[in-house]
């Protein structure tokens, strides 16, 4: 019987240790969700039917000894799950930002990684979806299109971008670098490229009201290995392009990249036309975003948010859509408020990660000490935004007897509270 114990507790490290290590081995819990309060209690009590049997009149520890292969076997693929998971995630908060947490693609050109729907429920509930999109040098997104209306904005580097509008005879080309965001509509066939020596980092947010996911962009590319044209028999393709056997294989398999691919040096990339515009009519401070169509067509808008040194951003609601946030640079806190005074969320936000801001909601956000950059997308091209605060604030168009009857205040006090209402971004005092 102590041998069937060492084995089964043998069992139970080998699991652990290789769920923790890798995290696409199977196990009861997905290893690329930290356990939410419904999966820990999920877990104990397992453990417990593992642990403990009945009697008429009590509960009693099962000791390790006592247990079965069975009993063993299951205890360790619970146990492996809690171990490849670390400490168990006490912040089950709905509203808590993310990071990406699903690599799509990687390869020699780049990568393109998002945020799973199913490990950020409000994504879905939201109808909005992000991404990341890294090329390498002389990495080349072949060309695709999306169900979901979205900007891009660059992160780091530069990119030379190909779009190609429906009916259009000749795509439109344009170099985008750091700090630029591009509008890219539904549907619409694009290409990306990294001319340059160092790494291109874009991040898109979209709305995904109408996607094949809610709460995920799916893209179609039309070439390489996941390429549509892989989907129809050579027949098909044969009789659609007039091609033969031979030239319809050449047509369809010849590209064996898929996604992102690595260009070699020396393939003259088309030069860009004069398309760009600069767009900072949703900026609070000079963004420049290229257009290809307008913010209207795409139905959405954007703010480039730096907020200095403990700086406090107005307190604001939407009440026509949402907003998804993605910080850039630094870090800071965010806090959400909802019906009935309740706080909604209370969260550290560093550079990297996504937080949603639903309908309705009422939202702050604190920069530290080294300030926090980050672009806010906005599910409408003419958002209606109120303020709680700074120049344009709702309390200002109060006129002062109902402003002091409404916050049972002496009049001294609403002249004071008024005058300090100066500014959509304030400084904090250190």
């Amino acid at each position: 019987m102590v041998d069937l114990c060492l084995v089964g507790l043998c069992v139970v490290l080998f699991c652990a240790e290789a769920c923790g290590k890798n995290q696409s081995m199977t196990c009861p819990l997905s290893l690329r969700q930290r356990p939410t309060l419904l999966h820990q209690l999920y877990i104990y009590k397992c453990i417990m039917i593992c642990l403990c049997t009945t009697t008429t009149h009590k509960i009693s520890i099962l000791p390790f000894e006592k247990m079965c292969i069975s009993q063993l076997l299951f205890f360790s693929f619970i146990l492996s799950a809690y171990v490849a998971n670390g400490e168990m995630d006490t912040d089950t908060n709905a509203y808590s930002p993310r990071v990406a947490d699903t690599t799509v693609f990687e390869g020699d050109g780049g990568s393109y990684h998002s945020w799973s729907s199913s490990n950020f429920p409000l994504l879905g509930e939201s109808k909005v979806g992000a991404g990341i999109l890294l090329l390498h040098p002389h990495g080349f997104a072949l060309p695709h299109y999306a169900d979901s209306n979205k900007i891009g904005y660059v992160l780091q580097g530069s990119c030379t971008v190909g779009m190609v509008s429906p009916s259009a005879s000749k795509e439109k080309v344009v170099v985008i670098k750091e700090g630029d965001a591009i509008p890219v509509p539904i549907g619409l066939v694009s290409w990306w490229f990294n001319a340059g020596d160092s790494d291109t980092v874009i991040v898109f947010i979209g709305e995904t009201s109408i996607s094949q996911i809610s709460g995920e962009m799916t893209y179609f590319f039309l070439t390489g290995t996941v390429g549509v044209l892989r989907g129809f028999s050579m027949e098909f393709i044969s009789k659609a392009y007039n091609l033969n056997q031979n030239e319809a294989n050449t047509l369809v398999t010849n590209q064996t990249g898929g996604v992102v691919v690595k260009l070699s040096e020396g393939i003259q990339i088309p030069q860009p036309q004069n398309y760009a515009k600069n767009y900072d009519e949703f900026a609070s401070t000079l963004t420049t975003a290229v257009e290809f169509t307008s913010l209207e067509q795409v139905g959405l808008s954007f703010k480039h948010l730096k907020l200095g040194r403990n700086a406090v951003f107005q307190p604001v609601y939407v009440t026509d859509s949402v907003q998804v946030a993605y910080v850039i640079r630094g870090s800071g806190r965010v806090q959400f408020a909802g019906a009935n005074g309740e706080k909604l969320l209370d969260a550290t936000v560093k550079a990297g990660e996504l937080f949603v801001v639903p309908r309705f909601v009422v939202a702050i956000e604190i920069a530290d000490a080294q300030g926090m950059e980050y672009l806010s997308v906005i599910t409408s091209s003419k958002p209606v935004i109120w303020e709680l605060s700074g120049k344009t604030s709702i309390w200002k168009a109060f006129s002062p007897v109902i402003l002091q009857v409404s916050l049972s205040v002496s009049p001294e006090f609403a002249r004071i509270f008024l005058a300090k209402m100066t500014n959509n971004m304030v400084p904090m005092p250190p």
